[in-house]
């Protein structure tokens, strides 16, 4: 049953389209199978940022492969959840080999790599002439007046969808986000200051990668910025697909391999928007069901105060997944670093762009003060765990390791390992590590 790429046995995998239909053959297999295999954990992944099927099954043959070393008496099946998601071409990933846009110096690379674009017309089909009209302006970097308006109108067109369908639905991750119906709030404005702010991040980030000063923006920054709107306007489309995959997808499935298979432990794993896909599995998850021990978060990409009952800013609102916590019969783990770039500094930025606070680009003029973005409201559980959430635990990862809780929430500092990376995203997708494995197999009390 498994494939060269996962070399682990026995593993499924699970398909999902970005409105949560699951492929129903791969589902049935899987609830046809996982009890005649003997499996009593079952292991589940869900991939972040990801541009392909072969690299979604690379990520999780290379985290698996300690595992039935780490725990050889242990009756294990594995599930890999595969998702439309997507990763721009530049981005190195540790451990795996660079794309050959990473290998290109930034100050050469054209305004759209031709992987990222191709990346783009995958996971927005019915949008190449979208794409192609973002990757014009991108490459030709037109100084005229309207040019960073008809960029903000084409990525709105880019990312927006139907304000009653199910993708919508799943955009917030507290109940003070608004659920955009159309398009990104931070789009709606002064889109050419949007483009600015991110220049200014990303040179901030690139400067502290470097150990040099940071420099001025020059007038051609703009573009340099723009490219960075894109990066992160296309991940908040990929961050509210996860959820509607979790919710709509993988919560019912789990539910239906509860009825199918009820002697199989379930323990969800999840990387960046993997995270949130496998939180909002919870959400999705039939009331009752006690399958779920484990929930592992793995540089988890949506706000920290998801699980949080009450906001410390507004006590009468709270996180989306508040009342999910009881729907795992164990911890909820959640891995953070601080070497993580892509949710330390671009995701807050965006967020807070994404926000209600409608007078942040405005405002901000003269010295880029990045620190003003990074406020509590606007962190995410990769950065600093789950917050405003009573009772949760903060170990570092080698006390983790060590023993964990058995229940609640745990934040484990996992910067010990999740270390390297380059700009603009630092160590978000460092997470092959025996240590990592080693954690998920804790947190679930698999012996």
């Amino acid at each position: 049953m498994a494939g060269p790429a996962i070399g682990v046995s026995p593993y499924w995998e699970l398909t999902f389209d970005a409105d949560g239909d699951v492929d129903a053959p791969e589902r049935d297999r899987l609830l046809a199978e996982a009890s005649g295999h003997g499996v009593r954990d079952l292991l589940v992944f869900a991939h972040g940022w990801n541009n392909e099927r072969s690299g979604a099954t690379r990520l999780y043959g290379r985290f698996f492969a300690p595992v039935p070393s780490l725990a050889p008496k242990a009756r294990l099946g594995y599930v890999g959840v595969i998702w439309p998601s997507m990763m721009f071409a530049d981005e190195a990933v540790p451990d795996f080999p660079p794309s050959a846009a990473a290998d290109v110096p930034a100050a050469e690379r054209p305004g759209l790599d031709e992987g990222s674009r191709q990346a783009l017309l995958k996971v927005f089909p019915d949008r190449a002439t979208v794409v192609e009209g973002l990757a014009r302006l991108l490459d030709r970097r037109p100084d005229d007046g309207p040019s960073p308006a008809e960029f903000g109108r084409l990525l709105r067109l880019l990312v927006e969808v139907e304000p009653r369908g199910p993708q919508a639905a799943c955009a917030a991750d507290t109940a003070l986000e608004e659920a955009p119906g159309s398009a990104l709030e931070m789009l709606g404005g002064d889109i050419g200051q949007v483009c600015r702010d991110f220049a200014r991040a990303l040179e901030r980030v690139e400067a502290a990668a470097s150990g040099a000063e940071t420099l001025s923006l020059t007038p051609k920054g703009l573009w340099d910025g723009a490219r960075e709107v894109l990066r992160q306007a296309t991940y908040y489309a990929m961050k509210r697909r996860a959820g509607t995959v979790g919710e709509r997808g993988l919560g019912p499935v789990i539910g239906r391999l509860a009825q199918s298979a009820p002697g199989v432990r379930v323990h969800l794993v999840g990387h960046s928007f993997g995270g949130r896909l496998v939180s909002f599995a919870l959400r999705g998850l039939p009331d009752g069901v006690p399958t779920v021990k484990s929930v592992t978060l793995l540089q988890g990409a949506f706000s920290h105060y998801a699980f949080a009952a009450r906001l410390p800013d507004d006590p009468g609102s709270g996180g989306v997944l508040h009342d999910c916590r009881g729907r795992v019969d164990g911890p909820l783990v959640c891995c953070h670093s601080r070497f993580d770039s892509a949710l330390g500094t671009f995701y807050p930025l965006a967020s807070r762009m994404a926000g209600d606070d409608r007078s942040l680009t405005g405002g901000l003029t003269g010295d880029f003060d990045i620190g003003r973005l990074l406020g509590p409201r606007w962190g995410a559980m990769g950065h600093d765990g789950v917050q405003a959430v009573d009772g949760t635990r903060a170990l570092a990862l080698a006390d983790a390791l060590r023993g964990l809780p058995a229940t609640g929430c745990v934040n484990v500092d996992a910067s010990a390992v999740v270390c390297h990376g380059g700009p603009p995203s630092g160590a978000h997708s460092d997470i092959v590590h025996r240590e990592l494995a080693q954690l998920v197999l804790a947190a679930g009390r698999v012996a």
